[in-house]
């Protein structure tokens, strides 16, 4: 059964680098299963999503973590304007990239570090890897 999630994606994935054994990052992972945790996922691990941002850190400037104007869970929809073959494919890169930078200055700071982290191809948590995100959704990942 799939809990309906009340956590912020980061305080997802830190109790899942909390988890001392597979089978409990497995269990987390399916309980807290959520279209943003399996974007996040996919856009990390799946070797054809073509990411259409500039390498590096983007120039943004984090929100206020108490005071973050919205949260990774009602923006993650957006990541559609960033990838080849999305709906941004034929926005200026100047757009796309004020768009992405937009996004990570309304959600909590380490939310947006996940998703700059995502970018770069860096795991959002301590234990999960391209081979435990295929066992647990074996459908997710492409390539």
């Amino acid at each position: 059964m799939v809990e309906t999630v009340t956590l912020l994606l980061f305080e997802v994935f830190e109790k899942i680098s909390k988890a001392s054994t597979k089978k409990e990052k497995i269990e987390l992972l399916k309980k807290y299963n959520s279209s943003a945790l399996l974007n996040i996922l996919k856009g990390t691990f799946d070797d054809s999503i073509e990411w259409l941002l500039p390498d590096g850190s983007p120039p943004y400037t984090p929100a206020e973590a108490h005071n973050a104007a919205s949260n990774l869970m009602r923006k993650y929809d957006q990541f559609k304007y960033f990838v080849k073959g999305g709906s941004g494919n034929n926005l200026l890169p100047i757009k796309r990239e004020t768009m992405f930078i937009g996004m990570l200055e309304t959600i909590h700071p380490k939310d947006a570090e996940i998703v700059t982290n995502m970018i770069k191809r860096i795991s959002p948590a301590k234990g999960i890897t391209k081979a435990l995100v295929k066992e647990v959704f074996p459908d997710l990942i492409k390539k």
